[in-house]
């Protein structure tokens, strides 16, 4: 092949063409179009830029191991030390492996919801084990109802599969509880599922046990499944903590937990789907698990092998010590903040968060939750999330999973931040001090 004077191309004595270059755009799927995260939309959205006289700090990320003072026991560690000396390195099934199910299945038995490992699917991480459940029951004619606020990843789900979804209202006056008479309203013929949140992120609430079984009622009313997002699952530090599978008689539960953050490893990427189906009106749904967990070929498999030694092996104090130290940081940051004319802090039940109201009336120059934080970035240094990411306007949720001293900081921080911009006080007299 040789290029000619013209332009063109001779190959085997024939003189060729050159063909135009193509600059159109290719386009993307509807799919990827579709599939937007919140976090990511609003946070991009945020101007920030910290007080460069004062350190940062992130009351932001749900992520336990940021600051090194939440770490997992010994226990969970040795179990992946152990298991690498087997032979955990190949395909196993999608669903997971047999004794990882076994073990989850006996860890979660009860005698009121007795379960077997064929009741288990093993995914990579909770998020990966809501997707697969809101993929089985959802479609584009099918709506499952949302809680608001919410964590943001169901939206994310449903929309980058095209599911329609209803919000119903949890009331912050009421321990955010859910708005019962608006969820019944919501439900139509094309409803799948109720996706609820115990505990909750953002809330920081739990349940009492009778909300719950009202929860289940206006399921069962209407022969609904459950879809229950139970990550944080037993940390629970005000209250009884009970899983929908275990009170539920005849409403199907798909529960979905893991690893990430009851045994603080969020990165670890293993989490479960626990089937509870005391009817038996789930046996095409299973089916259905096993393929789309078949999508990616099942979870870390190092990792879901050590499943059955944590599970055994990890002390009860670990789990107490825990659930001690997120009351113990609910308890400084509601002490700290709870007489500050311009928000309200939320006492929380469970998880790792708190919710805090803005009070929009009690500023001089803030209109709502974004254009607080990035003041508050900006004069003061201190990341929250603004609440809007999880569908409730003027409100901002603080993780308590942070280092004491850091929380009292930052909780000086706002208050000082608050004085600062309130319509009490006049601007020219309030002062900002850097640290």
């Amino acid at each position: 092949m040789r290029k000619s004077a013209s332009n063109g191309i001779v190959q085997n004595g024939h003189k060729l063409m050159r063909q135009p270059v193509c600059t159109s755009k290719i386009e993307q799927s509807p799919c990827a179009e579709n599939t937007l995260n919140p976090i990511r939309r609003l946070v991009d959205q945020l101007v920030i830029n910290p007080n460069p006289d004062k350190n940062l700090l992130r009351l932001s990320i749900g992520d336990p191991s940021v600051f090194g003072n939440f770490n997992p026991p010994p226990q969970v560690l040795k179990a992946v030390s152990d298991n690498l000396a087997t032979t955990c390195y190949g395909y196993v099934p999608a669903h997971g492996l047999v004794s990882t199910r076994e073990a989850i299945a006996k860890y979660y038995n009860t005698r009121s919801s007795p379960l077997t490992s064929s009741d288990i699917y093993v995914t990579s991480g909770c998020s990966d084990a809501l997707r697969i459940v809101m993929d089985c029951l959802g479609s584009e004619k099918r709506n499952i109802l949302l809680p608001r606020p919410g964590f943001s990843l169901y939206e994310t789900v449903a929309g980058n599969r095209g599911i329609p979804i209803k919000f119903y209202d949890l009331d912050p006056e009421n321990d955010w509880e859910i708005n019962l008479n608006q969820l019944d309203s919501l439900i139509d013929e094309n409803t799948a599922a109720i996706l609820v949140t115990n505990p909750s992120n953002p809330c920081g609430s739990a349940f009492s046990v009778q909300h719950q079984l009202d929860i289940l009622a206006v399921a069962e009313k209407h022969g609904l499944p459950i879809i229950a997002d139970e990550i944080y699952k037993d940390m629970v530090f005000e209250g009884e903590s009970k899983s929908f599978g275990e009170l539920s008689e005849n409403v199907p539960v798909l529960s979905c937990g893991g690893l990430a953050k009851r045994w603080l490893v969020p990165g670890w990427r293993v989490g479960w789907i626990i089937v509870h189906d005391r009817h038996n009106r789930l046996s095409e749904v299973r089916g259905g698990l096993t393929r789309l967990c078949q999508v990616i070929i099942g979870s870390n498999v190092l990792i879901q092998g050590a499943v059955p030694q944590i599970l055994e092996t990890v002390p009860q104090s670990f789990y107490d010590d825990t659930l001690k130290r997120l009351k113990n940081a609910s308890e400084i940051v509601y002490s700290e903040l709870k007489d500050c004319p311009q928000i309200r802090p939320f006492k929380p039940k469970g998880a790792m968060y708190m919710m805090v109201q803005i009070k929009i009336e009690e500023f001089e120059d803030i209109t709502d939750d974004m254009v607080f934080v990035e003041k508050l970035i900006t004069e003061q240094s201190v990341f929250p999330l603004p609440a809007n990411i999880f569908g409730i306007p003027n409100y901002v949720r603080l993780v308590l999973t942070v280092p004491e001293d850091i929380l009292r900081e930052a909780c000086q921080r706002i208050v000082e931040f608050c004085q600062h911009h309130s319509v009490r006080v006049p601007r020219k007299k309030a002062k900002l001090t850097a640290s």
